[in-house]
């Protein structure tokens, strides 16, 4: 398992390729890309800004990795998420699971992604013409995140 938090940009191809190289046991990578879009709310985005604990947010996100690996056969996982000043079509997170089998690696990468953005702490910021405005928790990705505390 690996999880980075990082300022600079990633390569999705490069870091697939380094998560199942060498391991003739998977059968399947699951992947999801988030990208900083140019509108939220019905307000053009100019940037967004993600604050982030160092230190607490990599063991919250090994915390979710971790559990996805108690609910699912995986071999492994990634999670690559940046920081800093982003521009809308800019990259935010990379979320990789490899697994034997499509099923448990699309179910680990989609538990993975709902519980990062319910539970990681992340802070967003969004920069608007109207000026700039902290972005608040989403109801959809706690009903997202809810519908896997009764699956396991």
């Amino acid at each position: 398992m690996t999880v980075r938090i990082q300022t600079a940009d990633f390569d999705a191809g490069a870091e697939i390729a380094a998560l199942r190289a060498g391991n003739p046991k998977i059968g399947a990578v699951a992947s999801f890309v988030g990208l900083v879009r140019d509108v939220n709310e019905g307000e053009r985005v100019s940037q967004m800004t993600l604050e982030h604990y160092p230190g607490m947010t990599e063991k919250a996100i090994e915390e979710i990795v971790a559990e996805a690996r108690t609910r699912w056969d995986i071999c492994d996982a990634l999670v690559v998420h940046r920081v800093g000043a982003l521009k809308p079509g800019d990259q935010i997170v990379l979320v990789a699971v490899a697994g034997a089998h499509r099923g448990d690696a699309f179910a680990a990468c989609q538990f993975v992604m709902d519980y990062l953005k319910t539970r990681a702490p992340f802070w967003k910021k969004e920069h608007t013409g109207e000026g700039a405005r902290w972005v608040e928790a989403r109801a959809s990705d706690e009903i997202a995140a809810g519908r896997w505390r009764s699956k396991g």
